[in-house]
């Protein structure tokens, strides 16, 4: 274990690359069905694109050369891709090609059909992320994510280890099952946990979609205690969350956990391989704030579960759990030094 104070290191400037991303994602949202050749671009950014993916109509960010080798960016929960709004810059200046997609429930990302599901499960996730690869005819790539994404990105390298060339992961293994969910944890965890419980009730529900704004915000404060973050920061991705389907999805993931709520079918057998809790077989660098105030393991509970190349990075100086945003440059580099693992 490596302790890293990325903290104090002096950050380069993408103020611009952030207003151009709140620029793009606004225009997205106000048109979701517009293909990449319509959208504007900015000079730093890239271009905001579109695609269909699976079930669903994917918006996404792109920076970095085409013939680079791919890495995908992958937000959690109440969070969106302005998370990595520092970090995607760095990593296209090494020559990688990032893409940053906004996942089902948030931003310009909508559904094909009316009749699907709107499936919240961890598995549904993790297959968006593969039909994304296939649409965009990537075969391998580096995954990397914190909360939801970190525990999508974990999925596929465990079930699909032949599309994850590496792995960077916030809290590291975070693969659940129903049955694990139902195991009683000590009250002090269990308080943790206590919005999970807040939406397995028809009033979590609706307080959710109606203070849906208010409640992300006291995510944001409890998850990262020390993190200043600025009413502008916080409204870039609060927009986000007007997504028709946000409610729904963020609600269903967490009843589906407690096994309040049905899953799809067609997913019942990957979900059966993770009840199995797969080790994680591709190169990997996990990472974990000294001050992240959301539920998280200990990394020594799940250091075993990794076992090609690993390493894990305690990054030092109040971070917490958005780490990419809160430490852009800790998290920029552990996706170059894994990427180059392989």
């Amino acid at each position: 274990m490596s302790e890293i104070d990325f903290a104090n290191l002096t950050r380069r400037s993408f103020g611009s690359i952030a207003l151009g991303l709140t620029a793009a994602t606004t225009l997205v949202g106000q048109s979701t069905r517009v293909r990449a050749a319509a959208m504007p671009t900015t000079a730093h950014l890239g271009d905001i694109k579109h695609i269909d993916a699976g079930d669903l109509s994917v918006t996404y960010v792109e920076m970095g050369p085409a013939d680079g080798s791919p890495v995908l960016l992958l937000h959690g929960w109440p969070y969106d891709i302005n998370s990595f709004a520092d970090v995607a810059p760095i990593l296209a200046e090494k020559g990688l090609r990032v893409i940053v997609p906004y996942l089902r429930g948030y931003g310009g990302t909508t559904f094909l059909s009316s009749k699907t599901k709107r499936n919240g499960q961890q598995a549904a996730l993790a297959n968006d992320t593969i039909e994304l690869m296939n649409a965009l005819k990537i075969k391998t790539a580096t995954l990397a994510g914190f909360d939801w994404g970190a525990r999508t990105a974990g999925i596929v390298a465990a079930l699909w280890p032949e599309r994850c060339r590496s792995l960077v992961s916030v809290s590291g293994y975070l693969v659940g099952s129903q049955s694990a969910g139902k195991v009683p944890l000590p009250p002090s965890a269990e308080l943790q946990w206590w919005y999970q419980y807040y939406f397995a009730t028809d009033r979590g529900r609706d307080g959710y979609e109606k203070y849906t704004s208010e409640f992300a915000r006291l995510i944001w404060k409890l998850a990262s205690p020390r993190w200043e973050f600025d009413d502008a920061t916080f409204e870039r991705t609060a927009a986000a969350f007007s997504n028709p389907d946000h409610v729904e999805i963020v609600v269903h993931n967490y009843r589906w956990r407690l096994g309040l709520a049905t899953g799809e079918p067609r997913f019942d057998e990957h979900e059966a391989k993770l009840a199995m809790a797969p080790d994680i077989q591709v190169p990997a660098i996990t990472l974990e704030g000294d001050a992240n105030g959301a539920p998280h393991p200990d990394p020594k509970t799940y250091a075993q579960k990794f076992k090609a190349k690993y390493q894990h990075r305690l990054i030092s100086g109040g971070i917490g759990h958005n780490l990419p945003q809160e430490a852009p440059a800790a998290f920029a580099q552990a996706v170059i030094d894994a990427d180059s693992w392989v």
